[in-house]
């Protein structure tokens, strides 16, 4: 009795495992937003998991009938009749989201439907007004086509005033240079006779000097013989 606690106790895991899997996998299908192929793929994964259920819950139901002891067998049972009302539950509650989803695909659908006939409706309404804007983005683009040219012109212009202004500055900036050069000339003559001042005073320094030595002299001689 004690070694067939516990393939017991692992079948009634695994119904409680499924059940929950299958009250998940439920609420998926309330929740699908379609198309109905994904819903097809939701409910072959259910029918799935119901089979493997109802095998556990057989097989609950196959142990309890070969417990040795009145009571436990009559518990076991028990809980086999709690699973099964607890699979019929979820398999109604399985119908109810089938039938929600398909409600809310078929009006998806049909949503879908007559907005593509508005949208119909809306393009054969606007096709006057489509060909009046055309008309009107043509005469802006011929529009738009004189003043490029006219633009075009004024830069031509524009480039060619340019250019004289350009010839102009080159003359001015070689009349530059020849001046800049005139005044450098100047400015090497002007430091050359500074130069020649400078070396000219000197000179007359030492002649003076030399002049005033040599009166000083003859005076000496005159005046102060015995000197």
């Amino acid at each position: 009795a004690a070694a067939a606690c516990v393939p017991v106790r692992v079948c009634h895991q695994e119904i409680v495992k499924f059940d929950l899997e299958i009250k998940a996998a439920v609420q998926d299908i309330r929740d699908c937003p379609g198309p109905l192929s994904a819903l097809t793929e939701l409910n072959a994964a259910v029918k799935e998991k119901f089979r493997h259920l109802r095998g556990r819950i057989q097989e609950l139901e196959q142990m309890a009938k070969e417990q040795d002891k009145e009571s436990e067998k009559q518990a076991l049972l028990r809980e086999v009749e709690n699973h099964k009302k607890q699979m019929l539950s979820n398999q109604a509650a399985w119908r109810k989201a089938n039938l929600a989803c398909k409600i809310a695909i078929d009006n998806s659908e049909k949503e879908q439907l007559l907005q593509g006939r508005d949208s119909l409706r809306q393009r054969k309404t606007t096709k006057e007004s489509l060909a009046e804007t055309a008309s009107n983005i043509t005469e802006s683009l011929m529009g738009i086509s004189r003043m490029m040219s006219q633009q075009v012109q004024q830069s031509e212009e524009t480039v060619q005033t340019l250019a004289n202004s350009s010839r102009t500055i080159l003359e001015a900036n070689e009349e530059f240079k020849s001046m800049s050069g005139t005044i450098q000339l100047g400015r090497k003559l002007i430091t050359k006779y500074n130069r020649r001042e400078l070396t000219d005073k000197l000179l007359i320094f030492l002649a003076l000097a030399l002049f005033l030595a040599t009166v000083l002299y003859i005076l000496k001689k005159r005046l102060f013989p015995f000197l």
